[in-house]
């Protein structure tokens, strides 16, 4: 083997410097100290406290009004136990040595009435504060769902020295979130999504303090929610008979959402959106004519019959038993006019209401209609824009969506200039995706930006990011989801300062290294590594 030639000092000294840029470039994600989404309030204190992994827990405070009963916390502290210890014992092992200072304790103490029991709803309490001090750190909350959200902080604050040791800094952090909507929309229609990839996607919610999924169950593509009411609906709508949520598969995914503090919102869109249930509900869809003769082509369901209506009474009773939620969403967009406008008994119809040739009359007749049912249910209603657009007479509380990308900020002034509530939306269309960072026009946004009262600008509770499903599936959706959507949790919980992006890459960088130690697989943002190669 040839001998290596002798380097001068200063050609060493260059090689050392230039290794060392190296490895600035591909620095890893270190596990350090990263909330996300970043708390209203943080004092975080240079003292170090650490933790032994055998001799901390996480347990009730004797004056908490929750205890031992409250199966949610009690599975909250089995969880967060893991998260903190978990993935570290297996790779690293434990420290070497016993260090000092101590954390011995996580006390949780609940103030108020606890709603152990209950489905998280709009008006939830996520307000928590989050003390660190030796040798027990204090997690305060009004209610569970702050427990949770502070749950999910501590654990964040928890990472480990060179030498392997759980560390944690004495910290002081008080926090709740801007908007009480945080949202993730989900479409099961395009493409079904097994039980687990839905659960996964819960999980990764919680991590980044998301607290509703929308679950855009069923669209013209397949019908896959199984009802006990009008089972050919799933039999002959969905895409096989393997690929249908049952009222078990159902009620699993609101009881594990409802552990995580997050709410199931589902969407039956109507009237158009509809070819699937068409399938298995005869005479429900429009049958659309071509110079009076009429095809075998079906069009938005057929407002003009009272089956359609006795036909929606029943299930949306069922769909109100089903899913505890105060809302369901009803969709009501791209409402397609010709096949309508094609059908003699459609053209009757409007004659004999006084329509003339304004589909949007009609339109607004049936949603009105649906809108009255939901009522009746004692359920309240989300919209999509178009019914708000359409000029469609409107119940007082009814939350209209913006979706459409083209003037939102508009749109969000004319919704709550007429005193609707608001959800946005436009901006944060997931599956619109491209190269590069595209994070941050997500995390640039900001919602309240459109010219409007105070009042107004209360009235915008949130927003949601949306991934349809046209081209995704199980096998991708869980890293186009992640750490993308990250930036829109951050932007609906922090205050609204929050905005240094070269703070948040960092910090977004150690979050996702920590959502694929939990095992979700989030996409890289940039070069770099995990400490903890990915083991999914």
């Amino acid at each position: 083997m040839p001998r290596s030639p002798r380097r001068a000092p200063g050609l060493l000294l260059l090689q050392a410097l230039v290794a060392m840029v190296s490895l600035a470039l591909v620095a890893p994600a270190r596990l350090q100290p990263a909330l996300w989404p970043f708390p209203r309030s943080v004092q975080m204190f240079p003292r170090l406290l650490y933790i032994s992994a055998e001799d901390f827990n996480i347990d009730h405070s004797p004056n908490s009004t929750a205890g031992p009963s409250c199966s949610l916390l009690q599975e909250a502290f089995r969880r967060y136990y893991n998260y903190v210890f978990g993935f570290h014992k297996r790779h690293h092992g434990p420290a070497r040595f016993r260090a000092e200072p101590q954390l011995q304790k996580l006390l949780v103490s609940i103030t108020l009435e606890s709603e152990c029991e209950s489905f998280p709803s709009l008006s939830s309490d996520e307000t928590y504060s989050l003390l660190v001090h030796e040798p027990v750190a204090v997690l305060k909350a009004n209610r569970v769902w702050g427990a949770l959200r502070g749950l999910e902080t501590f654990s964040q604050l928890v990472y480990q020295d060179s030498f392997g040791t759980f560390t944690i800094n004495e910290s002081s952090i008080a926090d709740s979130p801007r908007f009480p909507h945080r949202g993730i929309l989900i479409d099961t229609s395009r493409h079904f999504l097994p039980v687990k990839t839905i659960l996964k996607t819960l999980d990764a919610m919680a991590f980044n303090k998301f607290n509703v999924l929308h679950w855009h169950i069923v669209d013209d593509q397949s019908f896959p929610y199984q009802s006990t009411a009008f089972p050919d609906l799933s039999n002959k709508g969905s895409y096989s008979l393997s690929h249908v949520y049952t009222p078990t598969d159902v009620r699993m995914v609101l009881e594990y959402a409802r552990l995580r503090g997050i709410r199931v919102i589902p969407e039956f869109d109507t009237p158009g959106h509809t070819q699937s249930w068409g399938k298995g509900q005869t005479n429900l869809l429009t049958p659309c004519y071509n110079q009076k003769v009429k095809t075998q082509v079906f069009g938005p369901v057929d407002p003009s019959v009272n089956t359609t209506y006795a036909f929606f009474n029943t299930f949306f009773k069922e769909i109100s038993s089903v899913f505890p939620d105060q809302f369901i969403h009803l969709g009501g967009d791209e409402v397609q006019f010709q096949c309508w406008a094609s059908n003699p008994n459609i053209q009757s119809f409007m004659k004999r209401k006084g329509f003339g040739s304004d589909f949007r009359r009609l339109e607004s007749f049936y949603i009105k209609k649906i809108l009255e049912i939901i009522s009746s249910l004692k359920k309240n209603s989300i919209v999509w824009q178009e019914v708000f657009d359409d000029k469609v007479e409107l119940q007082p509380g009814t939350v209209i969506e913006v979706w459409k990308s083209e003037h939102y900020s508009y749109e969000l002034m004319q919704v709550t200039g007429s005193g609707f509530p608001a959800i946005l939306s436009a901006p944060w269309y997931l599956d619109l995706i491209s190269y590069g960072q595209d994070w941050k026009n997500y995390y640039k946004v900001e919602p309240l930006n459109f010219e409007g009262s105070e009042k107004q600008k209360q009235l915008v509770i949130g927003g949601e990011a949306c991934l349809w499903g046209e081209f995704v599936d199980a096998t991708n959706l869980t890293p186009r989801l992640w750490p993308r959507a990250s930036a829109v949790g951050e932007r609906l919980w922090s205050p609204k300062t929050v905005t240094d992006l070269e703070n948040a890459y960092k910090r977004l960088a150690v979050h996702r290294c920590r959502m694929v130690s939990r095992g979700i697989a989030a996409q890289p943002l940039y070069t770099g590594y995990c400490n903890y190669e990915n083991k999914i």
